[in-house]
């Protein structure tokens, strides 16, 4: 028993790296999560299959219906920060275990409810809430897994819900003419328990430097020792430049040096008693300064009419407050690094909102997400109503699942070429604007063919979406790399309102005009909105000045106050108002 369980933690323990390994146990992952889309996105896109049952067998409209995807995707996007606070502290094999165990249960429920309201229960919350849990652990940890291979493995995982649509979707279709709705929402169900071995197989991957990988802060820490050795050396081998100023009760002065006068460090005064104003001192610039320049100041002296004995008064800066250049720019590069690791762990990270190009994208997030489910929820009523045959417009959904594998694809080539590298705004809003012209196509066709070709551009078009707009957020005219965490939840977020809004906004238009194509023109209006946003973005960027990345003159440590001089913050007082 015990060799047993020391196999089966040899097997099934965490995987420790030095690096992501970019294969290895994590093409199991990539397996894993094809399953996850297979039975999660693919089974959201394909239910449509079951309206036209759904609504005669409880006698409800079209949207009362479509509340049932809302509700089921409003859940998934909206409790996903749930779903990393419970990854975060339980891990990613029982949480994803949890999620399929839920998402079966809710599937194998509906086929035994009375009502719709039942459904809005068992497929909209308990199969929402499992989708969340199953689908966000599984895509985070495979990314985990890969680096250099990590966009290309995540792709062609993707394509699992594309693979529902396109085989599984007509073979259900089938299925329910034999055994009715009820019993193959049940083998769907019992089909989705595969999730809970998915779960099973998320091994943990632990990332331990080796011992010959330096981290950044002892890279920051070894450059901060080797510019002290070297100030150490030159303080050391150089001849320190002193002045002595003797000055008598008459007010005379006498002077003697030693030392170099180019190297000169140290000016010593030395003032016997009387009374005594207005000696001048030349002290020398700081040797570390980056033009070289030695300047001088003038510092009055002026006594208080009392005698006083000072001796031995050394007119040396504390090196504290005047730390040489390198050295600042060290411990800025620390501080920056130490605000970057709080806010890559902080998940709670909100200033993004403070941002219009965030505000403008996360809009075009809100309005395109109107067309990103609707037209796989209507599309086949929409093929029967023009005259399809009903087992026919099945393969509607499969013609979008082909051209969306394409066009996932085609969007990861063309964002690679050097040509659009700057320019993937402009792509992504091109393909926006082409997707809203195909959604009111839909509406122009009435035949088998016309509709065919609509649903593989829209398919094509929605592919080259689905797999960017996520993404786009790691650029610089969004919110960049840095914040790219904290902000794909906000976004997440925010798109979960259209995701609820969205089906029932295309049933309430159905039921008012007996016309499948209104909540096409519903979906189109609001990839046009989306558009217009995501135009915005850019702009917006540019027009912030807290936007606008700070320069060594902008630098606040530093205020430089005339040619070549530059002085430390602690004189910035000083330097601002000479009189004080």
């Amino acid at each position: 028993m015990t060799g047993w369980r020391s196999r089966a933690k040899h097997y099934m323990g965490p995987n420790v790296y030095t690096a992501p390994p970019d294969g290895g146990w994590g093409w199991v992952v990539a397996v894993s999560f094809f399953l996850v889309e297979v039975f999660t996105y693919g089974f959201i896109k394909s239910f449509g299959i079951f309206l036209h049952d759904l609504m005669q067998e409880f006698g409800e409209s079209n949207s009362r219906v479509s509340w049932i995807i809302s509700i089921c995707v409003f859940v998934m996007t909206f409790t996903a920060p749930l779903a990393s606070l419970l990854t975060s502290r339980f891990g990613f094999r029982p949480v994803v275990m949890v999620g399929g165990l839920l998402i079966s249960i809710g599937s194998i429920a509906s086929g035994f409810t009375s009502s719709i309201n039942q459904m809005y229960i068992t497929m909209g919350l308990i199969g929402g809430q499992g989708f969340s849990l199953t689908f966000l652990p599984t895509v985070t940890i495979l990314s985990q897994y890969f680096s250099r291979r990590r966009y290309l493995v995540t792709t062609i995982a993707s394509t699992g819900e594309c693979f529902f649509v396109l085989a599984l979707a007509p073979a259900f279709s089938n299925i329910k003419d034999y055994i009715g709705w009820r019993y193959t929402m049940v083998v769907i169900g019992a089909l989705q328990g595969v999730l809970v071995i998915c779960g099973f197989l998320l091994r943990p991957i632990i990332i331990r430097p080796g011992p010959a990988t330096l981290t950044d802060t002892q890279v920051l820490s070894e450059k901060k020792l080797e510019a002290l050795n070297t100030q150490e050396s030159y303080n050391s081998k150089e001849t320190l430049y002193t002045t002595d100023i003797s000055c008598s009760k008459d007010g005379s002065c006498a002077q003697q040096s030693s030392g170099s006068q180019d190297e000169g460090l140290i000016h010593r005064c030395s003032l016997s008693s009387g009374e005594f104003e207005n000696i001048k001192v030349h002290p020398l610039q700081h040797p570390f300064l980056e033009d070289g320049s030695r300047g001088a100041e003038e510092t009055p002296l002026k006594g208080t009419g009392e005698k006083e004995t000072k001796e031995g008064i050394e007119m040396i800066e504390p090196c504290s407050k005047c730390l040489d250049s390198e050295e600042r720019d060290i411990e800025k590069d620390e501080e920056q690094m130490q605000t970057e690791s709080a806010q890559r762990h902080n998940p709670l990270n909100f200033s993004m909102l403070r941002e219009g190009s965030f505000i403008c994208y996360s809009l075009f997030g809100l309005f395109a997400t109107l067309g990103f489910f609707a037209p796989q929820l209507y599309v086949i009523e929409l093929s029967i109503s023009c005259g399809v045959e009903r087992n026919s417009a099945t393969y509607m959904l499969s013609a979008m699942a082909v051209a969306e594998i394409f066009g996932r694809f085609c969007m990861g080539w063309v964002l690679e070429r050097k040509l659009f590298r700057d320019k993937k705004l402009l792509v992504l809003l091109g393909f926006t604007v082409l997707t809203g012209l195909v959604l009111v196509a839909f509406t122009m066709v009435w035949e088998f063919w016309g509709l065919a070709v609509c649903c593989g551009c829209y398919g094509f078009l929605l592919g080259t979406m689905a797999s960017s707009h996520v993404p786009m957020l790691a650029e610089e005219d969004v919110v960049g790399i840095e914040r790219m965490v904290s902000a794909a939840g906000v976004y997440v977020f925010i798109q979960s309102f259209a995701g609820l809004a969205g089906p029932p906004l295309g049933g309430v238009l159905v039921d008012l005009t007996n016309n499948y194509g209104s909540a096409f023109y519903s979906c189109a209006v609001g990839m046009g909105l989306g558009a217009v946003f995501l135009g915005l973005v850019r702009p917006a960027k540019k027009g912030l000045p807290c936007c606008r990345r700070r320069g060594p003159r902008n630098d606040p440590e530093r205020l430089q106050v005339g040619p070549g001089e530059i002085v430390p913050q602690c004189k910035r007082k000083e330097a601002q108002d000479p009189g004080t």
